[in-house]
């Protein structure tokens, strides 16, 4: 298939700047998979659509304050740092603004929120393919322990602010965020309140976590002409045994198997795809990128945001949306038309889809 086949226009006025007043305040447009039925709802309606025996899965990652400012200390110039993956204790993998003043060698003092030295330095290492530059910072026992002091939450670029604002630390979070390591929320967990979960819970549904830490390739269009030529970004995560049992014993019983969320459903097809059709106690890494034609092996119904045009998210959703691949595109297409319509918000901070 083309890159181009997933292209739509959408209005900029309709990319969510800001979180909804209140968590859960979203609205959530409901897609049929059988016949191509709308609904449009609110997001606490939910519950409507669960059943006692569903099985929830959720990604429990957590995002640091990942985005850290520093200094050529000989010529003033400035830098944008993005921390992307750790390789050791102080030893990270980043995206680095300006990257042409970005030479293996120099190295950056790390500033305050303030703008003022913070005792910090890092040493620009090595360079790979994608453009990353390693990082070894130094005057820090552990970078990671001054994130919450120096670092910023890592807004996406389509959030166009200069900086965080006080509510972004905790409404760019899942409540039930737990496992450091993300440096983009899985959004569609965004909707949830500690109060939906225990009615969730109340319904007779299972709710269980799996982990996938979610990177800055997630936000990037696919450059490709088709999508046979794209290379997939590498996230890591994690599978526990308790969420392996539950999530087999679902499928073994014929209930359903609920993603919550694209990040959740790459994890769980992975899993499977290596297993037999099974989720086992795993960890490690996936490059999986779910396209149409795709057979899905253990995801029945999948809530997740509003995606980018031409992103690798939009076409996961395109796959699941129905497993011929024509088919599929055009009734996620023609689902995110209506949501354009309709004056849905969308991206990160902006309302969900559920199919069904």
């Amino acid at each position: 298939m083309r890159t181009a086949d997933f292209d739509f226009q959408l209005p900029p006025e309709l990319i969510a700047q800001r979180p909804a007043p209140r968590r859960g305040d979203s609205r959530l447009l409901i897609l049929n998979r059988h016949d191509g039925r709308l609904e449009h709802r609110q997001f606490t309606e939910l519950l409507e659509f669960l059943r006692a025996g569903d099985v929830l899965v959720m990604n429990n990652s957590r995002v640091i304050p990942a985005r850290l400012h520093g200094v050529n200390p000989h010529t003033g110039g400035r830098f944008e740092i993005l921390l992307v993956e750790e390789n050791a204790t102080n030893d990270w993998w980043v995206m680095l603004r300006p990257s042409r003043r970005a030479r293996v060698g120099l190295q950056i003092a790390i500033q305050d929120h303030n703008g003022n030295p913070s005792g910090i330095g890092a040493d620009i290492v090595e360079t790979n393919d994608e453009g990353y530059r390693r990082l070894r910072f130094s005057g820090t026992p552990d970078i990671v322990a001054q994130l919450e002091q120096l670092g910023e939450t890592p807004l996406p670029p389509y959030i166009r602010r200069d900086h965080e604002l006080p509510e972004d630390r905790e409404r760019y979070q899942t409540v039930f965020a737990e496992t450091n390591g993300s440096v983009a929320a899985p959004t569609a967990g965004l909707h949830f309140t500690r109060e939906l979960l225990e009615q969730i819970r109340g319904r007779g549904a299972q709710i269980c976590f799996v982990t996938l830490h979610v990177g800055p390739g997630t936000f990037l269009p696919v450059k490709t002409e088709s999508l046979d030529a794209h290379t997939m970004h590498e996230e890591r995560f994690e599978v526990g045994e308790a969420t392996a049992r539950i999530v087999n014993e679902a499928k073994s019983s014929g209930r359903r198997v609920m993603a919550v969320g694209t990040t959740s459903v790459r994890v769980l097809e992975s899993v499977a795809a290596r297993n037999n059709g099974k989720i086992v106690e795993n960890a490690g890494k996936t490059r999986i990128f779910i396209h149409p034609p795709y057979r899905f092996q253990i995801v029945d119904a999948l809530l997740t945001n509003f995606h980018l045009p031409c992103s690798t998210l939009l076409m996961l959703v395109s796959a699941f949306a129905a497993p011929n691949e024509t088919r599929g595109r055009e009734m996620a297409l023609a689902t995110y038309a209506e949501a354009v319509r309709e004056r849905y918000r969308f991206f990160s901070y902006g309302d969900a889809m559920l199919l069904l």
